[in-house]
């Protein structure tokens, strides 16, 4: 394992070497985990996600100086599509391309529907599925142009079975086998990892 994510989940890692990996929500959790992954293997790292500044500072310092790699910080809103779109050309920018994007940032809120908060459906759906959306948007042109990029998208179990928390991790399975079908042919790959309770 590393971090607390078995190997198996993303197959191969060697082809993550001297590539960039950027990781939605991976200032803690699972996205955490899925950067150091890539690090250890010399991908260089954009982290995302909210938290302390120093944290988050004291947290890509550690992976610079733990894997040899560079890591950088882009504290986008994926609430907001402009900061988004600005995020992918920031980081393609610093490293010429997003080679390995992971759409991992997610928050959860359960309720019966007729007590579901609106206001949270919004922020969830905008969080967990809309964002995604705008990050493969904004990252796929550079991918396909270079004919190589890997896509992996943090749905969950419960994209699989009903539950009081599925809408948005159900729609995050369907957008993967979209963009699988839509990219077959362009050496660019999209899958989704359903993990249980974390």
């Amino acid at each position: 394992m590393i971090g607390q994510i078995p190997r198996s989940y993303f197959g191969s890692f060697k082809d993550a070497e001297n590539k960039t990996a950027l990781v939605t929500g991976s200032t803690s959790g699972i996205g955490f985990a899925y950067a150091r992954a890539f690090a250890s293997e010399g991908a260089n790292i954009v982290l995302n996600g909210f938290g302390d500044t120093d944290e988050i500072e004291k947290t890509r310092t550690g992976i610079e100086k733990e894997f040899g790699v560079i890591c950088r910080y882009i504290g986008a809103d994926m609430t907001k599509p402009d900061e988004i779109e600005k995020m992918i050309s920031q980081a393609e920018e610093e490293f010429s391309a997003i080679d390995i994007l992971v759409n991992n940032a997610g928050i959860q809120y359960v309720a019966p529907v007729d007590e579901f908060p609106p206001e949270k459906w919004d922020q969830i759906i905008a969080i967990n599925l809309t964002s995604a959306f705008h990050t493969i948007r904004a990252a796929l042109p550079a991918m396909k142009k270079k004919g190589w990029g890997r896509i992996i998208n943090t749905a969950s179990a419960h994209a699989l079975i009903a539950s009081p928390y599925v809408a948005a991790k159900h729609g995050i399975a369907g957008l993967t086998k979209t963009v699988v079908l839509e990219v077959a042919e362009t050496g660019v790959t999209c899958n989704a990892i359903c993990p249980g309770y974390v």
